[in-house]
């Protein structure tokens, strides 16, 4: 496994509000802690300030088990449902004037296509159907460039977690790499980026357990350039208005991006597909309303490993009790799945009864 670079202790600055959430192994009790910490997160990082820029860019659609995305919920008979999978470009300025731009979830579409399970799902499903569910919407490269940025610009890059990522094309390697340059190391596309990861991510990554082993590709971590990959741990402030916050569940390293932005405070990860998923109350896809009232139960999970499903649940609930509702429909709130569930015609009674498609704040500014 490749070593890392230890961030200078300036570079983030930690946030403590669920730290003694954190510490607690009682799930129940860990759920009350959230819910107390909530609104004292929430007034602190609003006046942290807002970023200059933040917006959001499709990469690709693409088939998920229903069984997974919408946990015990759903009633729909159709086996799959449609995800979008989205960019995030966030831009701010540090206090001394300095630029930085993150970019959140910058899937390289081809290779991810690599994951063992999305390799198997390719390999079983007809060419025609295939090109029906999954769709490239477009690239991390073009849709950086189309904004006026050059990839030089790019500070960080970071995901919720590192399913079905491949990143040695975006920060490079050390070695030469046989699939992708087997004569010398593969050079860095964003040669000024690094990758913000969760120490535990990248620890589950040196021995996976057979429930992780379809949603990894632990070899692309092995070579990866050590000064391009920060291991962080807990919840940081990354810039104004700008933060993750350690959401563990659904994978052990798991975090959610939050923002300040003229709308209020958003988060974003893959902890739900949809945003109803966290007020289902409101949904309109058949079995979740009923469902959720039937168990008790005040979210549906995004189920497709069950790494800690406790916690997860406690994760889904600390993201809606953080953020504001949508200026649009107050029923649901503003979080912005990383990969949203999309109405399609070949999933039958999956639906989303409201959608964001992106997050959208200020005005972008490129570099001189």
């Amino acid at each position: 496994m490749t070593m890392v670079a230890e961030p200078p202790v300036s570079t983030f600055r930690r946030i403590d509000h669920f730290d003694a959430a954190d510490a607690e192994t009682r799930p129940g009790r860990q759920l009350e802690l959230i819910r107390a910490a909530a609104e004292g997160f929430r007034t602190w990082f609003a006046g942290t300030g807002m970023p200059d820029w933040v917006g959001t860019f499709d990469l690709s659609t693409l088939p998920y088990p229903t069984r997974f995305g919408l946990f015990r919920a759903a009633l729909s008979p159709s086996p799959f449902l449609t995800l979008t999978h989205r960019l995030m470009v966030v831009r701010w300025h540090e206090p001394d004037g300095r630029p930085r731009t993150l970019l959140f979830e910058p899937t390289d579409v081809e290779l991810a296509k690599r994951t063992p399970y999305f390799a198997r799902l390719s390999d079983r499903t007809p060419d025609m159907l295939e090109r029906l569910l999954a769709q490239p919407r477009g690239d991390v490269p073009s849709h950086v460039r189309r904004i006026g940025l050059s990839l030089s610009d790019i500070d960080w890059i970071t995901f919720d977690h590192l399913h079905t990522q491949d990143v040695r094309r975006w920060i490079g390697t050390t070695e030469p790499a046989a699939d992708l340059s087997p004569r010398a190391p593969v050079e860095p596309l964003l040669p000024n980026a690094k990758l913000i990861v969760q120490r535990a991510e990248l620890e589950s990554l040196q021995n996976l357990h057979p429930l992780q082993l379809p949603w990894y590709q632990p070899h692309a971590y092995t070579d990866l350039r050590p000064d391009a990959v920060f291991a962080i741990e807990g919840s940081v402030l990354l810039g104004t208005g700008v933060a993750l916050l350690s959401t563990p569940g659904h994978t052990l390293g798991n975090h959610t991006l939050v923002l300040n932005t003229e709308t209020g405070i958003w988060a974003s990860s893959e902890n739900v597909i949809a945003t109803e998923c966290l007020t289902p109350e409101s949904s309109r896809i058949p079995g979740v309303a009923r469902w959720t009232r039937d168990w008790g139960q005040e979210i549906v999970l995004n189920a497709n490993t069950i790494e800690d499903t406790a916690r997860q649940y406690n994760s889904c609930v600390l993201e809606k009790s953080i953020v504001d509702r949508s200026r649009v429909d107050p029923r649901f709130v503003q979080f912005m799945p990383s990969s949203e569930l999309t109405r399609s015609a070949l999933s039958l009674g999956t639906s989303p009864t409201f959608t964001h498609s992106g997050i959208f704040h200020g005005v972008l500014t490129p570099r001189a």
